[in-house]
């Protein structure tokens, strides 16, 4: 049951495009991604345990082959159409794997369904104010003014310099690194108009720190199953906010890998390792 299965649903009208994997029947994983990447980043990781889980990784709205949504998109409305696309698709119970925005995203979908999340695999996926660095100021400063100056001096983010960047920055050997994700990010980035759907994003990421205490709630209250897998040189989300987790939930393991942002470009074996012993015990 290790071949993917590339695929589109339809979610109230909006096509989202995933690739799915492993048996119907075994025990359900949602994978979720981040900026900029899209379904994608899991192209290595997914046959490392399709033999186990029953796999789906969608790309989010405005990422990848899936729909761009309008201007003034949030990350409400993501949460809200990922929550429905695990309908369409029949994830009633599953763990889920949460990745830079997909943090946010699957954060917001275990806040509002606890009873459907089994367990909780986070991959530089933050919720604590702790976790962010300095790489965040000029996003900040858009969320404090929004004003257009601001608002384009955020578009240095989404050049292919920048994505190539995100991708090495950490990295002890870049040649580990293969060109094809951030190849095909910066070909989706360059849609039109997908850039300034993520400028929309950067502009609501506020939404998400407000959202930290009531995250962390969720975390102490339900105590779920909770395995951090960090890239320790990433240069937005710091090893301190991988460590913050276990204030919430004293059982939760973290464990640091000596790479970047986007770990599972150089760890995929290792981080499928880890979540196969994790998950072994995850009820």
């Amino acid at each position: 049951m290790t071949a993917v299965r590339y695929r589109t649903a339809n979610v109230n009208s909006f096509k989202l495009f995933y690739r799915e994997a492993g048996a119907p029947g075994a025990p359900k994983l949602l994978l979720l991604h981040g900026f900029p990447t899209a379904s994608h980043m899991f192209r290595d990781l997914i046959p490392l345990l399709a033999d186990r889980f029953h796999m789906i990784a969608p790309d989010l709205p405005g990422f990848g082959k899936s729909d761009l949504p309008g201007r003034g998109c949030t990350f409400d409305q993501i949460a809200e159409t990922i929550d429905r696309f695990t309908e369409v698709v029949g994830f009633d119970r599953y763990a889920v794997y949460v990745f830079d925005y997909g943090a946010p995203t699957g954060f917001r979908l275990a806040v509002k369904h606890p009873e459907r999340i089994t367990a909780i695999i986070s991959q530089n996926g933050n919720a604590y104010e702790e976790g962010l660095s300095d790489g965040w100021t000029p996003i900040r400063a858009y969320w404090e003014k929004p004003s257009q100056a601001n608002r384009d001096a955020l578009r240095s983010f989404l050049s292919p310099e920048t994505t190539l960047w995100q991708y090495t920055h950490g990295v002890p050997d870049p040649t580990r690194v293969s060109p094809d994700g951030y190849s095909l990010d910066n070909f989706y980035l360059a849609r039109p108009g997908a850039d300034e759907v993520q400028l929309d994003l950067f502009g609501d990421y506020k939404s998400n720190v407000a959202l930290y205490p009531t995250f962390q709630k969720y975390f102490r209250t339900h105590k779920p199953p909770f395995l951090a897998v960090w890239g320790k040189n990433d240069p937005f989300f710091l090893p301190a906010g991988a460590e913050a987790f276990k204030r919430d939930m004293p059982n939760a393991i973290v464990r640091f890998l000596d790479t970047g942002h986007f770990a599972v470009e150089t760890h995929a074996a290792d981080i499928a390792a880890a979540i196969r012993d994790f998950l072994s015990g995850a009820k």
